[in-house]
C-alpha cells in the first residue's frame, strides 16, 4: 500500500513528490506551492473531461455492436452502416480548406526527412544509443547485419574478406549519393583529387575527414590510414558516417511496463536527463565496465574557414499515455489521476528545462517541447489534448503552443476523421503517422460483433488498410503538414532481417512519408540510405488525393470463406504464440518491447500494439464460432511449451507450463477471454493489473 504526501489535496507518491519539487522545478525557479495549487486546478477541470470522453467512446461502441447483432446473418450494408455512424457521431463533417499553423518546428521535423527511432523510456543504455544514433557507422551495419550481400563474417577477430566487400559497397554508395565529375570511388587514387559531379555537395571538413550534404543529409567520411580498416583501404578511409536518425520517440506507452509510481519515478527520471543532458549508464563488456553518456555535437568547417556545428544526437519527442489509463502514483478527489494528464505535466516541465537552456546540449534550437500523443479516438480527444496543453503551458509559464504534439493516426474514428482531427490541433501539430498493428486491433474490436475477420496475414491487402495509409499521407498533405511537420509509417518489425528491410522499407518514402521507424540505430543507418535515394519532398508534389472514406470504411470480414482445420489451427497457434511470448517477459520481467521469437523462430519486435491485434483476433473468432475455448486453451499450452523452449537461455525466465496459474499465463488466458469487454480492446488494464500482482508477490 502506497503512503502519500498531500500537495494541495493530491495524494503524491513521497519519491515522485521530492524528485517534481527538487529535481524538476527548483532549477527551474517555479514556485513549488504555486504549482501544486495550479495542478490541482487542472485536475478539476481535466479530469471529469477524460471520463466524459472515455464514457463516449463505450457508449459508440455500443451502438455499432447493437447495429451488428440486430443484422447478423444479412450481409453488410456499407451504405446503411455509413449512415448509422453519421447518425451517431461516430462520423463527424469535414473541417472545410485549412492549413496547418504550427511555428518554431525544428528543421528535423519539417525540412528533413529521415530514419525515427522509438525507444523504452525505461531503459537508459538503449535511451542513450537511440539519441547518439544521429550518426551512425554505415561500414559497422554493414559488416554485421545481412544488408551486405557477402558471406557473413567468421567468429572472433576481424575478417579481412568481409571488411573489403563492406568497403566495395560503401563505395557503390557513395557513386549514388555523392557521384565524381568522372569515374568512380573505386577507382580515385586519392582524396585530395576528388571532383564531384555537383562540388556544392562538399560542405567542409570535421576533424575526421570530409563533410557532404544530400537530400538534406550529411555524410561524413573517416580518414584514419592507421587503423585496422584505414590499411586496407588505398584511400585510408576507415568509416563513413551518416546522418541517420534524425529524430528519437522516448517511449512512456506501448514499449514500456509502467504500472506504478517506482516504474514512472525511473520514466521521468531518465527523460530529464535527456533534456539536461547528463544521463549516464554503466554496463559491463567483454570483461570491463563501460559508460554511455550523450554524444557531443560535431564541429566542421567550411571551404573558406568558418566554423560551424551539427547536431550529434537525435531531437528527441517524448510519447505520453493515452487517455484510458491511470496510475497509482498520483490521486485526486479519491482516485487515481489520468496518467495521460500526468505526463503531460511532469514531461512538459522537464523539457522546460531544455527550453529555458538549462541542459548541456540542447534539444529544439526552437525552443519546442515535442510530445507524441497516442490513442486518440476522433476530434474530441484531439481537442481534448490541445486544451490540456493549453493548461499545461499556462501552469508552467510556457508561451502558447510551445508544447507541439505528435497524432498517432492508430484508432479507426481517427482515421474516419483525420482532417477534423488535425484541426483540432492544427496549431501545435508536428507529426501524423500509421501504424498497422495497433489500427488493425482497433478494427477488429470496433467491428467485434459484425462477423469473423479474415486472417490476420490478409489484412495486410484488405482494401481499408491501404486507403488508410494512403489518405493518411493525403489528408496531411492537403492540409499543410509538408514543410511544417513530419508524415510518418510504421515500425519495421524484423530486426535481424536488414536485407529485407532495404529492399521494402523505401516503399514508405514512395508513398509520400517524410519519416519512417526503426527498430535499431544499425536500422537507422541503413534506412538513412533511402532518404538519399529517394526526395521524399518532391515525391509528395506528385502524390494523388486522399483515399475515399467508404474504401476506409470496409469491414475486413471473412465473408464466405471455409477454413480447413489446418488453416485455423494454424492462425490459432500463431496469435498464441506470439501472445504469450510478449505477456510472460511484460508480466514477469517489466520488458515492454523486446524481441521476441515467432512461430517460426524468427525474432521480432513486439510491443503492447502486437498483443492488441493478436489478443483482439482470437477473441473474434472465439464469439463467432470459429473456435473453442477448448481449442485455445490447447493452443495456449502447446505454444507455452514452445515459447518455454524458446526462452530455455534466459535465467530469469520463468517457464509458462509450470506455472499455469501464475500471472503470466493468467494474463494470457484473460486477454482472450476477456477480449471481446475490454475498452477499446486494449491490453493495458489486463497487463497493468497482473504486473501489480507478479511485482506484489504473488
Amino acid at each position: 500500500m502506497t503512503d502519500y504526501v498531500t500537495r494541495a489535496g493530491i495524494e503524491v507518491d513521497p519519491q515522485l513528490a521530492t524528485f517534481i519539487e527538487n529535481d524538476v522545478l527548483q532549477p527551474l525557479g517555479r514556485d513549488v506551492e504555486g504549482f501544486w495549487q495550479g495542478f490541482a486546478k487542472l485536475l478539476g477541470e481535466f479530469v471529469p473531461r477524460n471520463a466524459a470522453l472515455l464514457a463516449k467512446r463505450e457508449e459508440l461502441q455500443a451502438k455499432i455492436d447493437a447495429w451488428h447483432t440486430e443484422r447478423a446473418g444479412q450481409p453488410h450494408d456499407a451504405g446503411a452502416y455509413r449512415a448509422l455512424l453519421e447518425e451517431i457521431g461516430y462520423l463527424v463533417p469535414e473541417p472545410g480548406d485549412f492549413t496547418i499553423g504550427t511555428e518554431n518546428v525544428d528543421p528535423e521535423i519539417a525540412t528533413m526527412a529521415g530514419p525515427q527511432l522509438v525507444v523504452p523510456i525505461l531503459n537508459a543504455r538503449f535511451l542513450l544509443n537511440a539519441a547518439n544514433a544521429r550518426w551512425g557507422s554505415l561500414y559497422d551495419a554493414l559488416y554485421g547485419t545481412d544488408a551486405l550481400d557477402a558471406p557473413p563474417a567468421e567468429p572472433g577477430g576481424y575478417d579481412e574478406e568481409r571488411g573489403a566487400a563492406v568497403i566495395a559497397e560503401g563505395r557503390r554508395y557513395l557513386d549514388e549519393i555523392l557521384p565524381l565529375e568522372s569515374g568512380n570511388w573505386a577507382e580515385l587514387e586519392s582524396l585530395d583529387d576528388l571532383s564531384l559531379a555537383d562540388p556544392s555537395q562538399r560542405i567542409g571538413a570535421t576533424d575526421k575527414g570530409p563533410l557532404f550534404r544530400h537530400n538534406g543529409l550529411h555524410i561524413e567520411i573517416v580518414v584514419d590510414p592507421d587503423s585496422q580498416v584505414g590499411t586496407t583501404d588505398r584511400l585510408g578511409i576507415a568509416d563513413i558516417n551518416l546522418e541517420a536518425a534524425l529524430t528519437t520517440i522516448a517511449d512512456c506507452e506501448d514499449s514500456v511496463a509502467a504500472v506504478d509510481a517506482e516504474d514512472k519515478l525511473v520514466a521521468y527520471r531518465n527523460w530529464l536527463g535527456i533534456m539536461r543532458g547528463d544521463l549516464e549508464e554503466s554496463f559491463a563488456k567483454g570483461g570491463r565496465t563501460l559508460t554511455r553518456t550523450l554524444a557531443a555535437d560535431k564541429t566542421y568547417t567550411d571551404g573558406e574557414g568558418g566554423e560551424h556545428t551539427l547536431p550529434g544526437r537525435s531531437l528527441m519527442f517524448v510519447r505520453n499515455v493515452g487517455h484510458l489509463m491511470t496510475n497509482p502514483a498520483m490521486r485526486w478527489d479519491g482516485g487515481e489521476i489520468p496518467e495521460g494528464i500526468m505526463d503531460a505535466v511532469l514531461t512538459s516541465a522537464i523539457g522546460a528545462h531544455d527550453v529555458e537552456g538549462l541542459g548541456k546540449f540542447g534539444n529544439s534550437r526552437c525552443g519546442s517541447i515535442y510530445i507524441v500523443k497516442p490513442k486518440m479516438h476522433g476530434p474530441e480527444e484531439c481537442a481534448f489534448t490541445n486544451a490540456l496543453f493549453d493548461a499545461v503551458e499556462d501552469l508552467l509559464g510556457l508561451p502558447r503552443h510551445t508544447i507541439k504534439v505528435g497524432v498517432m493516426d492508430e484508432e479507426r474514428r481517427t482515421s474516419a476523421n483525420l482532417a477534423a482531427c488535425i484541426h483540432a490541433v492544427k496549431d501545435r501539430i508536428v507529426f501524423i503517422n500509421t501504424g498497422f498493428l495497433d489500427r488493425t486491433g482497433d478494427e477488429i474490436h470496433t467491428s467485434m460483433r459484425a462477423g469473423p475477420m479474415m486472417r490476420k496475414g490478409e489484412m495486410k491487402n484488405s482494401a481499408w488498410l491501404k486507403a488508410y495509409e494512403a489518405r493518411n499521407v493525403g489528408i496531411g498533405l492537403a492540409h499543410g503538414l509538408a514543410g511544417r511537420a513530419q508524415i510518418g509509417k510504421g515500425m519495421w518489425a524484423a530486426p535481424d532481417l536488414m536485407g529485407q528491410m532495404m529492399i521494402e522499407k523505401i516503399g514508405h518514402l514512395r508513398a509520400g512519408a517524410n519519416t519512417a521507424w526503426v527498430p535499431s540505430p544499425t536500422a537507422a543507418t541503413l534506412h538513412a540510405i533511402h532518404y538519399h535515394r529517394e526526395d521524399v519532398f518532391e515525391i509528395q508534389k506528385g502524390l494523388p488525393d486522399a483515399a475515399r472514406l467508404d474504401e476506409l470504411l470496409t469491414i475486413p470480414l471473412a465473408d464466405g470463406v471455409n477454413w480447413s482445420e489446418d488453416e485455423i489451427r494454424e492462425e490459432l497457434d500463431n496469435n498464441c504464440q506470439g501472445l504469450l511470448g510478449y505477456v510472460v517477459r511484460w508480466i514477469d520481467q517489466g520488458v515492454g518491447c523486446s524481441k521476441v521469437p515467432d512461430i517460426d523462430d524468427v525474432g521480432l519486435m513486439e510491443d503492447r500494439a502486437t498483443l492488441r491485434i493478436s489478443s483482439q483476433h482470437i477473441a473474434n473468432w472465439l464469439l463467432h464460432g470459429v473456435i473453442s475455448e477448448d481449442q485455445v486453451m490447447d493452443s495456449l499450452r502447446r505454444m507455452a511449451a514452445k515459447v518455454d523452449e524458446q526462452n530455455a537461455g534466459d535465467p530469469f525466465y520463468e517457464p509458462l507450463l509450470e506455472n499455469e496459474d501464475g500471472p503470466a499465463f493468467s494474463a494470457a488466458k484473460d486477454l482472450i477471454f476477456k477480449g471481446v469487454e475490454q475498452p477499446s480492446g486494449y491490453t493495458e488494464p489486463l497487463l497493468h493489473s497482473w504486473r501489480e500482482v507478479k511485482k506484489a508477490g504473488g
